[in-house]
């Protein structure tokens, strides 16, 4: 039974003076941030060495609570402040991981300073926050605070952080354990191939189609109207305040929705299907300028549906394989694999085509949906052979000991006698063999 950590969260009522310290809060995390990244871009300048982290720690809390400049961190609990710093040494990490080559995925840049911003947030750790009997969650030097539970938490959480949305709603976000609970098994005929696209959203290897929502392209002329509204004010004033409120809900609505899209299909695809293959995509090359498809793409949100379904599919024990995006999925006849499909971006308005080979007449997405799920096959069938036959080379190698059906120990290959009989040529156990057995043994 594996143990995932997730996040549940719930929306949060604080009174006008739980929000003033709220938002002390969030200025102080933000402040211990910079000062501790500008002592070590100033170390770095000064082609010094890193400073300690655990001395640059203390200085820029414990330290700068006694100078007249930063007194006032002193008047917010210490728990977020020190989230902050270990949140900036974890930047640090990723950053140099990334530059060694220890880390995968796309290079990451150095932590950058913090400003204020639409969205901010604040962490703390079980010192800093108490679940109350009557429902309330209590924050340190902050208050009991009026929670909406929508649901129960599954364990005691480990911490909390606590969010302040554009729109100026306030959410709480809490890491709790869970078990996996691994759905019952569909058998090996429960399979599917997925084509993710833009002008349809997915394509199964069944012929079912998702089509796209477009929640973005839909709210694009209210968003439109509200940021016109926005640029007429005047800045600082509460007339632009307002307007920024409204066109932050607008944008709040339709993460929302993609949100709630996806998590309603993932589900759906896990529940029904044992194996599902799915085509890695380049997110961001596809959404590059020169291809002029930037909005689109993120509005599918493509690789938030890939996380998501990788991650559900992971705790309910079903199998989710990538295949290469170079794989020529929609160049390939699905009938007899011939490679007479539309090629390049100049065939793009295709979406029917024959094959030349076999005479079949192919829907470019159902066609490329079931080219995904054989190479997927094809690839679980490959490290499952590769797999046995590691296990095959473990078991004959000269050697080797094994345990038989009842339990005991197999003889050993190496002697003729019982490997625990030390007049056999073995040794005992817990002993150690000499130099010329164990080169005689090898």
């Amino acid at each position: 039974m594996t143990v995932d950590y997730i996040r549940y969260q719930y929306r949060i009522y604080p009174t006008p003076g739980q929000r003033q310290m709220l938002a002390r809060t969030f200025g102080c995390c933000r402040t211990v941030w910079n000062d501790a990244l500008r002592i070590f871009q100033d170390a770095y300048k000064a082609g010094e060495e890193r400073p300690v982290f655990g001395a640059v720690t203390t200085a820029v809390t414990v330290s700068a609570k006694r100078t007249v400049e930063r007194a006032w961190l002193g008047e917010v609990s210490c728990v977020p402040l020190q989230q902050s710093m270990r949140q900036l040494y974890s930047a640090f990490g990723s950053f140099f991981n990334s530059m060694s080559g220890k880390r995968k995925g796309p290079k990451v840049c150095p932590p950058r300073f913090k400003r204020r911003s639409g969205r901010q947030s604040a962490e703390f750790t079980r010192r800093g926050f108490v679940l109350r009997g009557n429902g309330r969650l209590y924050l340190a030097k902050i208050g009991e605070v009026k929670v909406a539970w929508s649901r129960e938490l599954p364990s005691e959480p480990s911490s909390v952080t606590v969010i302040k949305e554009a729109t100026g709603k306030y959410f709480v976000s809490f890491v709790v354990a869970v078990e996996g609970e691994p759905l019952p098994d569909l058998g090996e005929g429960s399979v599917v191939g997925i084509d993710l696209g833009l002008s349809v959203f997915a394509v199964t290897s069944g012929g079912k189609r998702i089509e796209s929502p477009k929640f973005l392209r839909r709210a694009e002329r209210k968003i439109k109207k509200y940021q016109r509204a926005v640029s007429r004010k005047e800045k600082g004033s509460n007339n632009r305040r307002k307007a920024r409120l409204k066109l932050a809900k607008v944008h709040a609505r339709v993460a929302a929705q993609r949100r709630d899209f996806i998590e309603q299909e993932t589900t759906r695809l896990v529940r029904e299907n044992q194996t599902i293959a799915v085509e890695t995509l380049n997110v961001k090359g596809m959404a590059a300028k020169g291809m002029h498809l930037g909005k689109s793409v993120h509005d599918q949100a493509l690789g938030m549906f890939l996380r998501v379904l990788a991650a559900k599919a992971a705790r309910a024990g079903r199998t989710v394989i990538a295949v290469d995006r170079f794989y020529a999925s929609t160049q390939i006849c699905s009938e007899c694999e011939a490679k007479t499909g539309p090629k390049g971006k100049e065939e793009l308005h295709i979406r029917e085509w024959e094959c030349t080979a076999c005479g079949a007449v192919h829907d470019r997405d159902v066609n490329a949906a079931i080219n995904i799920l054989r190479e997927g096959l094809r690839l679980i069938a490959e490290v499952e052979q590769l797999a046995a036959g590691h296990q095959k080379a473990r078991n004959t190698l000269p050697g080797a000991e094994s345990l038989n059906a009842c339990g005991g120990d197999t003889q050993d290959q190496r002697t003729t006698g019982s490997p625990r009989d030390p007049t056999s040529g073995g040794t005992e156990p817990g002993t150690r063999a000499e130099p010329d057995d164990r080169k005689t043994n090898r």
